[in-house]
């Protein structure tokens, strides 16, 4: 059964590359351009799942354990966590979907960030990160606080986040749309010649997640899609041999990149792509940063920010917006700061007096 891991990671890869889907990118361009462009996809994505799953919850087909609250290990691992992907240009999903196009940079992240979150969850630091998260507060959920069924805050989050989308058509309705050149003609064309909108991607993504729940639940653990404990689990199996750490979500993982390759392939998009080397430094430490943030938080942006906000845990809620708020601080001082101080050293231009 470990092996519908491997489908599922290559469905998710595929759809992440075709789409272009980069939660990097939401929460950065909140900030930058104050664009919902790919933020409300990620929110339709978290509500597709959470109906999904208290669906199935209340069949009885499910039964999803939030993460305990740990608020400091939580705010201090998602506000690392959220600095390094703007530093590593990517998020761990976003980082393997584009080492599956062959981007030298995000495998120089990846390798970074499972070396540390191995070493924060399974090596010499566990026992720190075990004692940052053991101390934990109060009730686990949103529901639970509220003494009510997690049917309450699926219904009104479904609401306000279907508003939300009918807001953002509306506002977009009209706009031009390129059209490429069709090399393929039928399904190919869309499977593989023109990339997805981001609300293909939002909702395929939000399914495959709760697929992920019901494929990941059969193979006996219970959980849905995540990306930090697996990529540790591969660099603790390639140090120890220890085979029992090979899992359904280290099949997730693996299948990431090979569904992101096949869909570059297919796309014509892979090419190997060598950064500078100041580029390549940034990945390192961005992959470093999110390794130890996210075993700190409990979760990235899928295990925390997709998963258990589903769940409306509050780990997930309250790491997503310390992802959020990392994000926009490294946006600063990568992107805002830079354009600002070179805005400032520019002569003033000076008028010649007409003759």
């Amino acid at each position: 059964m470990i092996l519908t891991g491997l489908l599922v990671g290559a469905a998710l890869g595929y759809v992440l590359q075709r789409s272009r889907f980069c939660v990097t990118g939401a929460f950065r361009d909140l900030y930058l351009t104050r664009s919902t462009r790919y933020f409300t996809p990620f929110m339709l994505a978290i509500a597709i799942q959470a109906v999904g799953v208290a669906a199935l919850t209340s069949a009885g087909v499910l039964a999803p354990e939030a993460a305990s609250f740990a608020p400091v290990a939580v705010i201090v691992g998602g506000l690392l966590f959220g600095i390094g992907i703007i530093f590593a240009g990517g998020c761990a999903t976003g980082t393997y979907y584009r080492a599956g196009e062959g981007l030298i940079g995000s495998w120089a992240a990846l390798i970074f960030y499972a070396l540390f979150a191995a070493i924060m969850k399974f090596g010499p630091l566990g026992a720190f990160t075990e004692a940052a998260r053991s101390r934990t507060v109060g009730e686990a959920t949103i529901q639970d606080t509220l003494g009510v069924s997690h049917w309450v805050p699926t219904v009104i989050f479904a609401g306000l986040v279907t508003a939300l989308v009918v807001w953002q058509v509306r506002r977009n309705a009209g706009r031009p749309r390129a059209a490429l050149p069709a090399r393929r003609t039928g399904l190919g064309h869309y499977l593989a010649d023109i990339p997805w909108s981001p609300w293909v991607g939002g909702v395929l993504l939000g399914l495959l997640a709760i697929i992920a729940w019901v494929t990941s639940t059969a193979s006996g653990r219970n959980g849905g899609l995540g990306i930090t404990t697996p990529s540790a689990k591969i660099v603790t199996y390639l140090t120890t041999g220890d085979i029992t750490l090979v899992d359904w979500s280290v099949m997730l993982v693996l299948g990431i990149l090979v569904g992101s390759f096949i869909a570059a392939k297919l796309s014509g998009e892979f090419r190997w792509r060598v950064p500078d080397a100041r580029t390549i430094l940034r990945s390192v430490g961005g992959g470093a940063l999110m390794g130890v943030g996210a075993a700190l938080a409990g979760g990235c942006t899928i295990g925390n920010s997709l998963v258990e906000t589903s769940l409306f845990s509050y780990q997930g809620w309250v790491s997503l917006v310390a992802i959020v708020l990392g994000t926009w601080g490294a946006a600063w001082l990568l992107m805002v700061r830079p354009q600002k101080a070179a805005a400032a050293s520019r002569p003033a231009p000076t008028l010649t007096p007409a003759a």
